[in-house]
């Protein structure tokens, strides 16, 4: 039985939706061996996106890697899950993995760690540290297993903007590049959740990863492509929901995709088989919507001084840009002008903040509309 909506999760088949274009652009640089990278806000797709295209190379002679290093806090911590997914991942057997391990990579202490839960993963931990293995060891075994197998490999890295957290992130970031842009049989698509931190890694002349690939930015998917969806998924489960009710859910979530789902769902559930759903039905939803991420959200506020909350409640009430004039920063206690490059700098790095050409904007599109209601004067 499929889900009729689904968030907080990658998405796949019934749920996926749109994205031919980015997927026909995908699949092509996979093929081709091209590096890319993916940019977006969060919110928008970009896991379902990758996994989606790795699961359509599977009947093809490509073998596809992915890894989260959302937790890699340090340069060996993200080379011992780099090496630990490539080898668990391009095995053609679970049992292979450790004879890969032991004819790609020298004097290993593995630890394996299996989950109580039936049919799931096993952990692998390799024991890297620098005492043991140079970056570069790490770096090429994927090209070592490519040209072994007679197959091309696509390493596919998601909150890759962890790689910029990192002690000497501009060196990790050199070292990295160094290797991979000589490598013939392996290519990278490098995606993650951090706009700002992204844009700081890829967009820079100075920082060793600027043009290291095809630059694909994800745009939200249309309105008519998401009242269509909207509407067919209501009708598979009985329920009906108007296209202009389906606009307004897209208006509200301004077509953040995982919003949008979220939202639709909360419609959904509010229906029993054979009715249809009225304004007040979706006024309650978004209603549970923000309550639903309340926490989330006060946990994104609680950190911020007094200035950077005036800030966000100057961008709030309709202020885009010359935050720095006099008037701005008394009506909205900014503080001396010398603060303002101070509050925006700080906004940006946490990505609650974006621009849009000259213009600033809160970045979250629901979280925008919980902080009107909750921390406006």
């Amino acid at each position: 039985m499929c889900k009729k909506f689904v968030y907080g999760v990658a998405v796949s088949d019934y749920n996926f939706i749109g994205r031919e274009v980015e997927t026909k652009r995908l699949m092509d640089n996979f093929r081709g061996g091209i590096n890319v990278i993916l940019m977006s806000p969060r919110r928008l797709g970009k896991t379902s996106l990758v996994m989606r295209v790795c699961d359509k190379l599977k009947s093809e002679d490509i073998i596809t890697v992915y890894l989260d290093i959302f937790g890699c806090k340090s340069e060996y911590d993200f080379y011992n899950r780099l090496a630990s997914e490539v080898l668990k991942q391009t095995a053609s057997r679970q049992s292979m993995w450790l004879e890969d391990a032991k004819e790609f990579l020298y004097r290993l202490t593995p630890k394996i760690s299996f989950s109580p839960e039936p049919n799931s993963d096993f952990t692998l931990s390799l024991g890297i540290t620098p005492k043991t293995h140079t970056p570069e060891e790490v770096l090429e075994m994927a090209e070592k297993i490519a040209v072994k197998k007679g197959k091309r490999i696509v390493v596919c890295i998601d909150e890759f903007q962890q790689v910029g957290e990192m002690a000497d992130s501009k060196q990790v970031q050199a070292r990295l590049r160094t290797v991979w842009q000589h490598q013939k049989h392996v290519s990278y698509c490098l995606f993650g959740s951090k706009h700002h931190l992204m844009s700081s890694i890829f967009l820079h002349r100075s920082m060793p990863f600027y043009q290291f690939g095809d630059l694909i930015v994800l745009d939200k998917i249309s309105t008519a492509e998401w009242v269509e969806y909207i509407v067919s998924h209501f009708a598979d489960g009985k329920r009906t929901i108007s296209p202009t009710l389906a606009e307004e859910i897209c208006r509200f979530t301004d077509n953040y995709s995982a919003y949008v789902q979220q939202l639709s769902w909360l419609v959904y559930t509010q229906k029993e088989e054979g009715e249809t759903v009225d304004e007040t039905d979706v006024k309650q939803a978004t209603d549970d919507l923000l309550a639903t991420n309340e926490v989330l959200f006060m946990q994104m506020v609680e950190p911020l001084s007094e200035y950077q909350l005036n800030f966000l409640r100057a961008i709030s009430s309709g202020v885009t840009k010359d935050f720095g004039l006099a008037k701005v920063r008394e009506k909205y206690h900014l503080g001396s002008y010398s603060n303002i490059n101070r509050l925006k700098k700080a906004l940006l790095e946490r990505d609650l903040i974006e621009n849009r050409g000259k213009e600033l904007a809160i970045t979250d599109p629901v979280f925008a509309k919980w902080f009107q209601r909750k921390m406006m004067f």
